[in-house]
């Protein structure tokens, strides 16, 4: 399983490494398109499995435009001609209407409503928080932002896997998740600390913050990584699954590797919002 997990970091690291450095805003959001699709298709997959069915097409649609929705370039094209501040009050109003007209025309009737809620949670879920790390890139200095979140949310995981493993004692979260431990949280946290070091010191990567904030950054980007974790563990119990796909052989599916990244994008997002 090891051995699988390095071989697919191989890759999948590195690519999103090269799309963020070369890929410009543009580059960056299609992938986060693809990536967040991929993700809202295990989504509803897993929940497919009770009584009452989503809209998949209808989630992976509306999961899309709420990503491409936060990409700066692209709001800024329709502007002579719509209002950019109308999109996000038009989609949300849309993902919430339309599924209930579509409930009208399905034969099953019972658990209806939890087919517009499994609906509706996928397209946010996946959709309008991954749609954050697009707002992200398109800050000023976003590229090293999202570095920011993309390598301390890295560090943290691949510590607290490690240190939870030869070190772990004290579980964490045994009704949620078994294999996390406090010492592995410990360890995450630390993890992030030290990859923190990139963007406060005389590197491409700096970042206009003191060392102070840059850890302490780190540190909120390692716990609510790790709460999003948590909440995609959840998930997969409630639904009785290990894994939310087989796309990336030893970490499990997209959303496997997207459900910490997702809370480290809202994090640094609104850290540069109110503290910049």
């Amino acid at each position: 399983m090891l051995k699988k997990r390095i071989i697919t970091s191989l890759w999948f690291v590195p690519l999103l490494i090269i799309v963020v450095w070369f890929g410009g805003e543009a580059g960056f959001t299609a992938l986060m398109v693809v990536f967040g699709v991929l993700a809202a298709l295990e989504f509803y997959r897993m929940v497919a499995i009770s009584k009452a069915p989503p809209f998949t097409y209808f989630g992976l649609i509306w999961t899309a435009l709420f990503i491409l929705s936060r990409n700066s370039e692209l709001l800024a094209r329709l502007e002579p001609h719509f209002n950019p501040s109308l999109v996000t009050p038009l989609l949300l109003t849309s993902a919430v209407v339309l599924p209930l007209i579509g409930l009208l025309s399905r034969r099953q009737k019972e658990e209806a409503f939890t087919t517009w809620g499994w609906t509706i949670a996928g397209i946010l879920y996946v959709g309008w928080l991954l749609s954050y790390l697009v707002a992200l890139r398109g800050l000023d200095g976003g590229r090293n932002w999202v570095f920011l979140a993309l390598f301390t949310t890295w560090a943290s995981d691949t510590a607290a896997f490690f240190i939870g493993g030869k070190l772990g004692r004290h579980k964490l979260a045994p009704n949620i998740s078994p294999g996390k431990t406090w010492e592995g949280t410990m360890g995450g946290i630390v993890g992030a600390i030290i990859m923190s070091i990139l963007f406060f010191t005389p590197t491409p990567f700096r970042l206009p913050l003191v060392y102070w904030q840059v850890i302490g950054l780190s540190v909120l980007v390692s716990i609510f990584g790790q709460v999003g974790d948590l909440v995609e563990s959840l998930l997969k119990r409630n639904m009785g699954v290990k894994d939310s796909g087989t796309l990336l052989p030893g970490h499990g599916g997209i959303l496997d590797r997207m459900d910490s990244i997702i809370f480290a994008g809202i994090v640094v997002y609104y850290y540069v919002i109110w503290a910049i």
